[in-house]
């Protein structure tokens, strides 16, 4: 069976786009025109002004883009990266870069314009407006990549929480669908340019996704060879030998004096009888001071 981040990988998600592209570009096309209808002028007049700037507008630069924006900057001050702001910015250049582009080179016009014929190549921003640059939708490629950005920085900064994952999954899935549905109910797209507007967003966020995982990838590996390089360093360098404390000496034993009862007397003299210097010294006259 195949998994879900498989079928979300770049390498579906595009072949999914182009495969769309040329259906619209051919069979595709008649099968839209027959789909499509201005429900809420017909069913709804009067709600139209306000699905048009409430819940039509969720998926606009002027809602979708202070929300990422406010991610972004509020995660990048917690947790002092520049990583969410790189993020954003990646995202908005996509949307424009990517959405925009395709919408000035297919140059498809809307239901609205003069040409109904829904081909490529018969609109442009010059001479319909907006009205000629109709696919992608670009609310559907907002609904998946700006709030899908915005749900990408929540999850990575979110501690790999489940819950929180889960949430954030099923409130994409809400607004896709309010993007989706508002869109077509009021006409202004044909059905498959909402269907190539999810696809084209899709695209452009898995691979800000995928550069951005690859980035925390080499850069983890680039700090873990640096550790390993430092260890390796440390081990081979030479360390001086400790010194072994050597035993101190016993001391010696030290003769002991023998009593002076002991002493003999000098050999020259006598017992008891006084030397010579014994006399000359009784003899000795004190000098007088003068």
């Amino acid at each position: 069976m195949v998994s879900f981040r498989r079928l979300t990988s770049l390498p579906a998600l595009t072949g999914a786009l182009v495969l769309v592209t040329l259906l619209v570009a051919g069979p595709l096309r008649e099968f839209d025109r027959s789909l499509h209808g201005f429900w809420s002028d017909e069913l709804t007049p009067r709600w139209t002004d306000f699905l048009d700037q409430v819940p039509n507008a969720v998926s606009g630069q002027a809602v979708c883009l202070p929300v990422l924006l406010l991610v972004a900057f509020t995660l990048a001050w917690k947790h002092r990266t520049w990583r969410p702001i790189l993020i954003a910015g990646a995202t908005e250049a996509g949307f424009y870069g990517v959405v925009g582009g395709l919408k000035l080179l297919l140059a498809r016009t809307s239901p609205k314009a003069d040409d109904v014929s829904a081909r490529f190549f018969n609109g442009g921003a010059e001479e319909h407006g907006w009205y000629g640059m109709t696919y992608p939708s670009g609310h559907a490629s907002e609904a998946i990549l700006i709030y899908g950005a915005a749900a990408y920085l929540i999850a990575v900064y979110a501690d790999q929480d489940s819950r929180v994952v889960k949430r954030l999954g099923w409130a994409m899935a809400l607004i896709s669908v309010n993007s989706i549905g508002v869109a077509y109910y009021l006409g202004y797209h044909w059905p498959s340019d909402l269907i190539g507007g999810m696809l084209v967003g899709a695209v452009v966020l898995r691979a800000i996704i995928d550069v951005d995982q690859w980035l925390v990838r080499r850069r983890t590996r680039i700090t873990w060879e640096r550790i390993l390089r430092e260890r390796e360093t440390a081990t081979a360098r030479p360390t001086q030998p400790v010194p072994t404390p050597q035993p101190e000496a016993a001391p010696q034993p030290q003769p002991v004096p023998a009593p002076a009862a002991l002493v003999p007397a000098p050999e020259h003299a006598a017992p008891g009888i006084p030397s010579e210097d014994d006399a000359e010294e009784r003899h000795r006259v004190p000098e007088l001071v003068p």
